[in-house]
Parts: structure tokens; C-alpha cells; sequence
């Protein structure tokens, strides 16, 4: 809807028919933004996981979860952001979606130090040949998102959890990548595709 830059005719359906449009506008005025503010970034790049939703042409979604070192999701414009595409299972399922569809979403979670979520809705584009592949040790590629809504999310169902380790798969300037076990399974092994040369 052209008032809206959050909600659509679905969303605005069930407002009216359960009385809260009032108050979705109000946390779309006071809350939603187009542009990262200083403690978004902070946030985002203190982030050593997030969530991403992609869909096919179709419209058919899928989910990923997206890991690296506090980092590893930089923002690199005031409605920019960029995260790297590590070495995966080679199916491409995200970013096969954005190749056709490039609408995202992406969900920033802190369930460590205090209940957080941030949500960045946009459009992303895939780089091969990004500046930042210079920088970002593993990466195969950057994508890039361009904001088009970014929100909070009220915290109050995010469990507290405790960080007991990193994966040891995240990777790390100067040292040789961990391989994950399933890669050498029979079912597997024949099968795998050479991982690629990265920065």
C-alpha cells in the first residue's frame, strides 16, 4: 500500500479485522526507518549469526541461518549493508533465490547479553568480484542489501542463552579451513564440489 512502507493488503486485513492498525502505523512512524542509525550498525556488526529469507520466482521461501565471526555483516552505507558468502553444502539455495528474486529479509537476534531483534527488509545483489572479498578471509562472495525497511522487534519471547563456544568452522585469517565430517561420508565423499579459492 502506498501509506505503508511495512504493511500490504494481507497485513492490513487482519489489523482492521483484530482493531490494531492504529497502533502497527504507530510502531511504523516512531520505530521503522530507512536508514542504519549508529547503534543499528553497532548492533549488526557485533552479530556473529543472523537469519535470512529468500524466495524462488515463485514466491516460495526459504530460511538460512548465516554465521561468521563479530564482523562478518558490515554496513557499508546508510541503508547498506554487505555480508560474505561462506563455503556451504553448494546447493545455493539463498543465494539461487536472490539470482531470481532478489527481495530479503534479514533477522538480527542477541539471545546472549540482552534480548534483542532487528529486522532489514530489502533487495540484494551478488558480487564476485566485491572489494570486500579482499577483506573477508573465506568468502566466495559479498551480497549486498539495500534497505528498504529496517526495525526493531520486541524482544520478549527470545529466550536468554549462553555462548559456550564458536564454531570452529568460522573462517579465520591465516589458517587453513576446517572441513565438516559429512563431507568424507560414503554417501557424500564422490560427490563434493572443490571448494573455491577465496580472498
Amino acid at each position: 500500500m502506498a501509506d505503508s512502507i511495512m504493511f500490504h493488503d494481507g497485513n492490513r486485513a487482519l489489523q482492521d479485522r483484530f482493531d490494531s492498525r492504529r497502533i502497527s502505523d504507530r510502531l511504523e512512524a516512531k520505530l521503522t526507518r530507512t536508514a542504519f542509525t549508529a547503534d543499528d550498525k553497532a548492533f549488526i556488526e557485533s552479530a556473529i549469526y543472523f537469519f535470512l529469507s529468500t524466495a524462488d520466482a515463485e514466491g516460495r521461501p526459504d530460511c538460512s541461518f548465516k554465521g561468521g565471526p563479530a564482523g562478518f555483516v558490515r554496513v557499508t552505507g546508510p541503508s547498506e549493508l554487505a555480508f560474505p558468502d561462506y563455503d556451504g553444502n553448494g546447493m545455493f539455495k539463498s543465494l539461487g533465490n536472490l539470482a531470481v528474486n532478489p527481495h530479503v529479509g534479514l533477522l538480527f537476534i542477541d539471545m546472549h547479553e540482552r534480548p534483542r531483534r532487528l529486522r532489514v527488509n530489502g533487495t540484494a545483489a551478488i558480487g564476485r568480484d566485491d572489494p570486500l572479498l579482499k577483506q573477508t578471509a573465506g568468502a566466495q562472495m559479498i551480497v549486498r542489501v539495500a534497505a528498504r525497511a529496517i526495525f526493531p522487534n520486541c524482544p520478549r519471547y527470545i529466550p536468554k542463552l549462553a555462548l559456550v563456544e564458536p564454531s570452529a568452522y568460522v573462517p579465520r585469517p591465516g589458517c587453513a579451513p576446517v572441513e565438516p565430517a559429512w563431507k568424507g561420508f560414503d554417501d557424500f565423499k564422490d560427490h563434493v564440489h572443490p571448494r573455491q579459492p577465496t580472498a
